[in-house]
């Protein structure tokens, strides 16, 4: 029953702030197995790695209707494809010795730098008016690799970022942080499934390393079951108001990680 709620909450808010990364799963799974009883020494990476499972078929899909539309910047896919799998790959050994309150002082960080930047509104914030150098972006793939691996997120709520704060179109930066959200969560989920294998005894039942089959398996189709009406609401709600409420989530997730080190 709690993954059933963790899967149409999930859907929901993917609907209905049109995003289905780790940003919204990874606090909703953290909880879920709160109310599990997972320990707590495995909780944090067995909802990053979890989400990472779940990150991969809804990215697939995702790239595949905004690259038939050509709305991916293949060129950027190219540059940030190799350094941030080889991030993905370092934040995943890192994952598989690292303390559980690494992975929230992360998540921390980032969710509220972005909730700041969602609130703020100013959208004539700029760093430049095109995308910096290759080796520039290269070090960009690689930073965040290694950070949504530890965040188990796509990868968007960084790209996204970095494409619009040099110009690029909001639209064009979500269909290419799609793309680099695959190249993220494949070698992203089989690092964590091994970096949790030396965990089993601490694990629950189904558990594949540091990844839940059964949360991944009721995540999948419930939040593709709830996403539409998610959907429905945001269609019904201004764009800045919809900025704010995810900034305020992000800001509430935030808060619930940091509360732990009180």
């Amino acid at each position: 029953m709690t993954l059933f709620a963790a899967g149409a909450l999930t859907g929901f808010l993917a609907g209905l702030f049109g995003v289905g990364g780790g940003a919204i799963i990874v606090p909703i799974l953290y909880q879920a197995f709160v109310f599990l009883g997972v320990g707590d020494a495995v909780r944090m990476p067995l909802a990053v790695g979890t989400s990472l499972a779940i990150i991969l078929p809804t990215s697939l899909g995702s790239f595949f209707a905004h690259y038939k539309r050509g709305a991916v910047d293949m060129n950027v896919v190219r540059l940030w494809a190799v350094p941030c799998f080889c991030g993905v790959a370092l934040g995943s050994a890192i994952a598989s010795f690292a303390p559980a309150w690494l992975f929230k002082i992360i998540f921390v960080v980032v969710a509220s730098a972005n909730a700041v930047k969602l609130l703020a509104g100013r959208e004539q914030w700029r760093l430049g008016d095109d995308l910096p150098g290759k080796a520039a972006m290269r070090a960009i793939g690689f930073v965040t690799g290694v950070l949504s691996a530890l965040m188990g997120i796509g990868g968007g709520m960084f790209s996204n970022v970095i494409m619009v704060l040099y110009g690029r179109p909001i639209h064009q930066a979500v269909a290419t942080s799609a793309a680099l959200a695959v190249v993220i969560a494949i070698p992203g989920a089989i690092g964590y499934v091994l970096a949790g294998l030396p965990h089993a005894a601490l694990l629950p039942p189904l558990s594949l390393g540091f990844v839940s089959i059964p949360a991944a398996l009721l995540l999948v189709p419930l939040s593709l079951l709830f996403a539409p009406l998610g959907a429905r609401v945001a269609h019904a709600t201004s764009r800045r108001r919809l900025e704010m409420l995810y900034g305020l989530y992000l800001l509430l997730a935030a808060a619930r990680f940091a509360s732990e080190f009180l």
